[in-house]
């Protein structure tokens, strides 16, 4: 990542000794949804880059779509779709999962536009990727309940999780990632169950593992954490131990108040603006030095608000 800040830093001093830039660019932002408030920072990070840009000559004109309910392959497509229509250079993509959106993107790239994912790639191959080491994060997250688990004196028992779908590349690896934590311990990690990114689903379904008698429930996003962290605080001082994925109000409120043992906090602002640093570096001729960029996550406690 220091390296790219770096050639972003050596772009913007580039452009600026350039008395003028002869060309402007469409860039399109397209996320999952236009209401998770990560996707939100990634559209900041996006918009700054701009900025910066700007001052020094290199003008892009940017967009942010996404689907108007989250999760909707054929909207994001249709998404895609009107961005080539509108002339985009470059599109900043999280995609819905791996394989649905494939096809769209193939059909694209032979047209002309460039893809840089962010968050959530495709199997199709991009310029870059710029995202949290999902596996390793959900890794963490495993690491910090088991850690909890054990000092508090419970050595077994069973725990949920709450993912967002089966599609989802990023929060399938969070999973994969938080398994492999339990690997060779007693206790048992229960069959996954699904609540599309919604709060009041996740909620639900949280409840339900409580009821069951889980001693801790991973959310794997935004919306499975909020769900879980609610469904515990409901649930009054029943001993089990929730982590989650994400930075939101919500989230470190539950965390504050001791709901949440903890939440991986992603730095979606930093894809944002180091994609459109990425993107403006491809567009202005320059080749990327890092093509897989880890964008890092912070484990954020009680102790850390």
């Amino acid at each position: 990542m220091k390296k790219l800040l770096s050639l972003a830093l050596a772009l913007l001093m580039m452009l600026g000794a350039t008395s003028a830039v002869a060309a402007d660019f469409n860039v399109w932002l397209i996320t999952m949804d236009l209401m998770d408030l990560h996707w939100v920072s990634v559209d900041e990070g996006c918009r700054d880059a701009v900025a910066e840009l700007a001052e020094e000559g290199l003008v892009i004109n940017y967009k942010w779509d996404a689907p108007q309910v989250g999760k909707d392959d054929s909207a994001q497509i249709e998404c895609m779709n009107n961005a080539f229509a509108d002339g985009v250079n470059l599109v900043l993509l999280a995609s819905n999962g791996p394989d649905t959106q494939v096809a769209t993107i193939q059909e694209l790239s032979e047209a002309g536009v460039q893809f840089i994912y962010v968050d959530s790639p495709a199997n199709f191959p991009a310029l870059a990727t710029l995202a949290t080491n999902n596996t390793n994060a959900g890794e963490t997250a495993g690491q910090q309940m088991l850690a909890a688990l054990t000092a508090a004196g419970v050595t077994e028992g069973a725990i949920g999780i709450v993912n967002v779908n089966a599609a989802t590349t990023s929060t399938q690896q969070r999973e994969d990632g938080f398994r492999k934590a339990f690997e060779g311990t007693a206790f048992e990690l229960l069959e996954v169950q699904y609540g599309n990114g919604n709060a009041t689903e996740s909620q639900n379904i949280a409840a339900n593992y409580i009821t069951q008698g889980v001693v801790g429930i991973f959310g794997t996003n935004e919306g499975g954490t909020v769900g879980v962290g609610n469904a515990i605080m409901e649930a009054g001082d029943s001993g089990v131990v929730g982590v989650g994925f994400d930075k939101s109000d919500a989230i470190l409120g539950l965390v504050r108040d001791g709901w949440l043992l903890c939440t991986m906090a992603q730095d979606p602002y930093l894809m944002g603006y180091a994609g459109m640093m990425s993107a403006a570096l491809v567009l202005t001729g320059e080749e990327l030095e890092e093509v897989s960029i880890d964008t890092g996550v912070q484990v954020i406690d009680a102790a850390a608000l």
